[in-house]
């Protein structure tokens, strides 16, 4: 890994040639935790003529089941379908060791659909919380990941992410010479895919803007490395960074007004500042190494970064707006790839020792390091918007596919796409 380290992330991303596009992704929980919360989601009652486009129950179902945190139950196995709590027979629902309770309709008014729903805690017989929520037919799939956002809420005290967007990569080739690479977003629970980029040369690095309406990626369409800014909405973008050498890894400052990059037209790579407003360029590192892979921290405090300077790759730390440059990690023989958690309290990383690659969390206040994967070619770690799942690319057997990991380890997904590969995923703000 550090001779593909060396060679920088080019010859490592073309090293692997993806494909198929335009699939969904299937998600299965590989470990859950063993707290996780007994909860039965109760098919949706539904009043309407021309039947309900989305299955909302299951949306919800699947989202709760998948955070790892809830142990939902099969329709097939409740006692009852209740759509009121004057239907609702607790007793019988405590004795199957459920402890909540989730019921609602849906009625359909004039194209528009009305979605109410309650959650009851089992043993008190009590209701927990209730909402009547409108929609159309096109967002309702968002409006139920936006139930099982609150339902999460309330029930963990946590925010929610089912209502987040994933960015990432895939592609297809015909040998070195020739393929199609796509820059990619979908939901949470990997439906609706939209391609944001295309090209026949590969196409790396993306990352959100902080307000999550703008992407930044690398591109080489046209042979070298460029650095492009897109607006989701309109699909209008922006070339901010084609300079002779390597333009790549770029990284957002927390108000949207900066790219933090790798450059290296004078020379070796080095982290620079990019001013999006006033175009402005500052050199932040001057080194003989390779510094790469710049981060914020979501104060703009600070800035981590990736580099060789000592012999092998570790994290350093600077200032945001430039100064001393301090070595971060020393456990390991590797640590590259950071992401600050959204609060800026843990740094999650790549941490390889001994030939294993693994996704290994610390804690910025004692600066101690937790390993959360065991596979031996991990990757590509970026926090989920509430700072309690890390999702990241990983490899095995040849195959590349994404998993997530609670941020105590506990829990472990994986994603996989119906046909080809996927790699880079980043979390939306």
């Amino acid at each position: 890994m550090t001779g593909i380290f060396k060679r920088l992330w080019l010859i490592a991303w073309i090293g692997f040639y993806l494909p198929s596009s335009h699939a969904e992704l299937n998600i299965e929980i590989t470990e859950g935790i063993e707290s996780a919360l007994p909860i039965a989601v109760v098919p949706f009652a539904f009043q309407g003529v021309s039947g309900l486009p989305e299955n909302i129950r299951g949306i919800v179902d699947a989202d709760l089941a998948r955070s790892g945190f809830f142990k939902t139950m099969d329709d097939s196995s409740m006692p009852a379908k209740p759509a009121s709590v004057g239907e609702i027979k607790f007793p019988d629902w405590q004795g199957l060791g459920q402890n909540y309770i989730v019921i609602g309709h849906t009625m359909e008014d004039r194209g528009q659909y009305n979605v109410e729903f309650e959650v009851y805690d089992v043993v008190k017989g009590s209701q927990i919380m209730g909402y009547r929520l409108s929609s159309t037919a096109a967002d309702l799939r968002k409006t139920a990941h936006h139930i099982s956002d609150l339902i999460y809420e309330k029930l963990t005290g946590n925010p929610g992410i089912f209502g987040g967007r994933i960015l990432y990569i895939t592609g297809s080739s015909k040998g070195r010479s020739g393929g199609s690479f796509q820059l990619q977003v979908a939901d949470s629970d990997g439906f609706s895919p939209q391609t944001i980029a295309a090209s026949p040369e590969p196409i790396m690095s993306p990352a959100w803007s902080p307000d999550g309406r703008k992407v930044a990626y690398v591109s080489f369409e046209k042979k070298t490395s460029a650095i492009y800014v897109q607006t989701l909405a309109t699909g209008e973008r922006v070339k901010v960074a084609e300079f002779p050498g390597i333009n790549g890894a770029p990284a957002w400052s927390p108000d949207g007004q900066k790219l933090a990059l790798t450059l290296s037209k004078d020379g070796s790579p080095d982290i620079y500042v990019l001013n999006l407003v006033s175009r402005s360029l500052t050199k932040m590192t001057q080194s003989y190494a390779i510094d790469t892979e710049p981060v914020w921290s979501p104060d703009g405090n600070f800035i981590v970064f990736t580099s060789d300077r000592g012999g092998k790759p570790q994290l350093y730390i600077m200032p945001g707006n430039g100064g001393e440059e301090k070595r971060l990690t020393f456990s390991g023989d590797y640590n590259a790839g950071a992401s600050f958690s959204p609060d800026g309290r843990n740094l999650v990383m790549v941490h390889g020792n001994h030939g294993d690659y693994r996704i290994a969390v610390m804690d910025m206040a004692s600066r101690t390091l937790s390993v959360l994967t065991e596979g031996h070619l991990d990757e590509s770690p970026s926090f989920a918007p509430n700072g309690k799942l890390i999702l990241y690319a990983s490899r095995k057997g040849g195959a590349g596919y994404l998993s997530a990991v609670s941020i105590d380890g506990k829990m472990h997904q994986k994603l996989v796409l119906n046909s080809g590969e996927v790699r880079e995923p980043v979390w939306s703000p």
